[in-house]
């Protein structure tokens, strides 16, 4: 590959909202300028997990160099990130941003903005980038380019008078976004004379190359045979292979400044890699390292244990791998005396819960249970201390307790009018606080501060459900506040089990206990004895469902006879009966655990 100079270099990433066609957007650009020929390509090409197909969503950042001819006659080496739009993975878009000094700032032209435009595009603002609005879809019979133009300066305040105008399902002005680009977009900065710097973006595992590194270079060269150190734990390597995606991997001699690429370096142990770190030169070091990104701040926790207890080792090496491709979860080792040895991990959202549970049951082929979510709650102690419970059957006795704190969110949804009152209703009924309401065209936009315990379950599900899938939704962490919280124990038979055990507010605690008493009663299957099941506040029972004895016909044997015969034999049974409840020990089948724990709406 020829060495491209540095102001011919444009990196930039493609932001928008869910289904505002990111990927489609960036197939169209490797289609134009030939990164793939007609016959490799494939719909979403860079959305290259199985799980990303199925759901028709992007999990991953992917990156793709591209070189393109422009109309001046120069060629141009084009450096695309194609980003996740969900909430959930935000982490995923700063990472890329960081890399970048552009942004394609993507719009469904017949939807408008939503709430992840402006949230990305806040980010992306706040990363220092140039931003080029497109809208797209502007052959759809729906479309209204010229409000979504007025929305887009009104809403976020950016000057939409040159946005470009393009359909990406069918290619057209797909060249004037790739002209927008070299015109528009800022070049990178970087000496490559001055001691290596590059920023660790990403890492994977791969089976055969051990730890590969995607990495942006700032100043200096990186090249094959080169020592390394990791500037955060003074780790040395020596890079074997140096090569950029197209979106096909292919080796180069090096990597120049204001360059995006991948590196192996035989990196054995996971934990030497950490997404943020500086690389540079061991023999002639760089003096300080680059800012890095902020640490993630996981939202939800929930326990993961392996159905099989022998395969606890073989989720410690899943999670391991995970955590080098995805660093914004995290967990620890936790034990539960329902379910044994597990970990205690932490997510940024359910979905990305749900992806992280699907990954690890697909790619490392693992049975799991997991325990119901929850949030981190900050408890004071009457002895003047405060500390994190992530793990509410943790939850100290309630005469130890000065009080509960519970994390708010900022959240901002925008509406159709029409369904606005919807909406309203039920973040009022999540005990919401409205800070304000303002309309853009024929769209409300609510911002609300709500309890991140109240929105963590089902709170998407039931906005979408109420605006019939037209509202969006995105928020923002907003601290802590003080609660009147309690903790509900389930007890199956006078023993607690502490997997199911949850924090709630007061005025749902006898609502949410009743409801997982019932769950249980029909998941139990029948003892030989009558099994309580029972919600309870400290001491105080909330709620009570009885499973009735399994009736076994002790008399079938007697046939004629007297009937003291048969009374004699119902009374042993019982005394056996009794005498079973008072030593019985009921065992819970794993399906229990998981269909107690989907929480009710």
């Amino acid at each position: 590959m020829t060495d491209t100079p540095i102001d011919h270099i444009r990196n930039f990433a493609i932001i928008a909202h869910i289904d505002h066609g990111k990927s489609t957007l960036a197939d169209r650009l490797i289609q134009a300028t030939g990164g793939l020929t007609a016959r490799e390509m494939t719909e979403q090409v860079l959305d290259t997990m199985e799980l990303e197909k199925e759901r028709g969503i992007t999990i991953k950042a992917q990156t793709v160099r591209l070189a393109y001819q422009a109309k001046n006659g120069e060629t141009y080496e084009l450096n695309l990130m194609d980003t996740p739009g969900h909430v959930d993975f935000a982490y995923e878009v700063s990472r890329s941003l960081a890399a970048c000094e552009g942004s394609l700032l993507v719009v469904d032209a017949s939807q408008g903005v939503e709430a992840q435009t402006l949230a990305n595009v806040y980010q992306a603002i706040d990363a220092g980038h140039e931003i080029v609005p497109i809208l797209n879809k502007i052959d759809l019979p729906a479309a209204e380019p010229e409000q979504v133009k007025r929305q887009i300066e009104d809403v976020i305040g950016l000057d939409a008078s040159d946005a470009v105008m393009i359909s990406a399902k069918t290619g057209l002005n797909i060249d004037a976004v790739l002209e927008a680009l070299v015109a528009r977009l800022p070049p990178p900065k970087g000496d490559a004379a001055a001691p290596l710097k590059a920023l660790l973006v990403d890492s994977w595992y791969d089976p055969y190359l051990g730890v590969v590194i995607l990495v942006r270079v700032k100043d200096g060269r990186m090249q094959r045979g080169q020592r390394i150190r990791m500037m955060s734990t003074g780790a040395v390597h020596t890079v074997e292979q140096v090569g950029v995606f197209t979106p096909r991997l292919v080796a180069v001699d090096d990597l120049g400044p204001g360059e995006i690429g991948y590196i192996t370096a035989s990196i054995k142990t996971v934990a030497d890699c950490r997404v943020g770190d500086t690389l540079t030169s061991d023999r002639q070091p760089a003096e300080t390292p680059l800012p890095g990104f902020k640490p993630s701040v996981p939202v939800v926790w929930c326990g993961l244990y392996p159905v099989d207890a022998d395969d606890f080792e073989k989720l410690r090496d899943s999670l391991a791998k995970l955590r080098l491709n995805d660093a914004s979860f995290c967990y620890d080792p936790e034990t539960s005396a329902a379910l044994g040895f597990g970990f205690r991990c932490g997510f940024l959202g359910l979905l990305h819960l749900e992806i992280i549970q699907e990954r690890l049951s697909r790619e490392f082929d693992l049975d799991l249970i997991a325990t119901a979510p929850s949030v981190v709650y900050r408890v004071a102690r009457t002895n003047g201390t405060v500390e994190e419970l992530h793990n509410p059957a943790d939850m100290p006795d309630g005469s130890l307790l000065e009080h509960i704190e519970e994390p708010l969110i900022k959240a901002t949804i925008l509406v159709p009018d029409t369904y606005l009152g919807s909406v309203l209703q039920l973040c009022t009924e999540r005990r919401g606080q409205q800070l304000d309401l303002t309309y853009a065209g024929s769209r409300a936009m609510a911002v609300y501060r709500l309890p991140l315990n109240e929105v963590v379950f089902d709170f998407y599900d039931r906005l979408k459900s109420v605006s019939r899938g037209y509202a969006s939704f995105d928020y923002q962490m907003d601290g802590y506040a003080e609660s009147d919280l309690v903790k509900i124990s389930i007890l199956v038979n006078g023993e607690p089990v502490d997997a199911l055990a949850f924090v709630a507010h007061r005025s749902a605690a006898e609502r949410r206990g009743r409801s997982i008493c019932e769950r249980l009663k029909d998941l139990i299957p029948k003892q030989l004895f009558k099994i309580a099941i029972q919600a309870a506040i400290g001491g105080r029972v909330i709620a009570r469902e009885t499973i009735g004895a399994l009736s076994k016909d002790v008399t079938a044997k007697c046939y004629g006879g007297d009937v003291t015969r048969k009374r004699k034999l119902l009374e042993k049974q019982k005394e056996g009966k009794k005498r079973m409840r008072q030593f019985g020990k009921v065992e819970i089948p794993q399906s229990a655990f998981l269909a107690a724990l989907k929480m009710d709406s």
